[in-house]
């Protein structure tokens, strides 16, 4: 079965998974590590994307976004690999890809899923074994949320302003979201959504996005159709 088209919708946020070739490394230290954000900051810039949560792992990386374009996902993503696969090539003196194939990517329904996206994000580190709380992680979004710095990366989304009248109240509300921890089930939800590419949200909003689209929105039923509906007519 051919590829289905990447779903990319303007003004609408997105779970982004990029993945290191093999698995592997996509930093080696902490100057890698500023170059990619430093370098994904002005590629999202370029492309009018606003970028509301990250995190940065040793080999992958995980973005919610929002672009202004259909094409700001796909141009920013482009724009970051010759940026900042190129320096890393040159600095470590290696050549080829670095990405594991083309970015993945699904759109979300806000009011549903966008917090929840974030939380997953932010508590990453946690899942691969980082003993500390969210905002010591210094490679994601999580210190921004929770007041402990500011994040020329992150655009807050509507949503998480939502969340409180002032800094103090947003930060507090966000606090208690990340301490209710990710339920294992949407964890892997979220995830699914992101590689295999469909959009994650109410019947009502998949259903506005396959007619906007005209591009299947869920998962066809493996294998063969059930014998009465193969016979069709034939009675």
């Amino acid at each position: 079965m051919a590829r289905l088209p990447r779903l990319a919708i303007a003004g609408q946020p997105h779970h982004l998974i990029q993945r290191g070739l093999n698995r592997q490394p996509i930093v080696s230290d902490d100057q890698d590590r500023r170059q990619l954000l430093d370098d994904l900051r002005e590629c999202a810039a370029l492309h009018r994307v606003s970028i509301h949560a990250y995190v940065l792992m040793d080999n992958h990386f995980h973005l919610l976004a929002t672009p202004e374009s259909a094409e700001g996902l796909s141009g920013m993503m482009q724009s970051l690999g010759r940026r900042y696969v190129a320096g890393f090539n040159k600095r470590h003196q290696r050549s080829g890809t670095l990405w594991d194939g083309r970015f993945r990517a699904a759109p979300l329904e806000a009011i549903e899923y966008l917090l929840a996206c974030m939380r997953s994000i932010e508590l990453n580190p946690q899942r691969q074994g980082f003993a500390g709380p969210p905002e010591d992680y210094p490679w994601s979004s999580a210190a921004h949320h929770l007041g402990r710095r500011r994040d020329p990366l992150v655009f807050d989304h509507a949503l998480f302003w939502a969340l409180g009248n002032t800094p103090f109240e947003r930060e507090a509300a966000y606090r208690a979201w990340l301490d209710q921890g990710v339920a294992p089930e949407e964890h892997r939800r979220l995830t699914d959504s992101a590689l295999k590419g469909w959009p994650l949200g109410s019947a009502s909003f998949l259903h506005a996005i396959g007619q906007a689209t005209e591009r299947p929105v869920t998962p066809r039923p493996r294998g063969r159709p059930p014998a009465s509906r193969a016979a069709g007519s034939v009675k």
